[in-house]
């Protein structure tokens, strides 16, 4: 699903024009963003936490020329998502 599929089907549920419904996703997409930049987690109620967490440097090696580089540490966004969610996957499955 892309955003326009998530503005449309926003759009359906909410009876709202699609411009507003817009402008609330790119406010809502950009806060997220911002606490991430900040190093703060978001945690969405029954969907799960989104958190910055740090990759340690490491090395790597090429398996063609074994040659070993050192990767520099980075940040990276992870996602888990809740119990909640995850409990709903596991009776699909069934």
């Amino acid at each position: 699903m892309n955003t326009k599929e998530v503005i449309s089907e926003l759009k359906k549920r909410l009876s709202m024009d699609e411009k507003t419904i817009e402008m609330l996703l790119t406010a809502t997409v950009d806060s997220i963003k911002e606490e991430l930049i900040e190093g703060n987690s978001v945690a969405v109620q029954g969907f799960g936490t989104f958190e910055v967490r740090k990759k340690e440097e490491r090395i790597s090696v090429n398996p063609s020329t074994k040659q070993r580089m050192l990767v520099p540490p980075k940040l990276s966004v992870a996602y888990k998502p809740s119990v909640t969610l995850k409990d709903r996957f596991k009776i699909g499955k069934e």
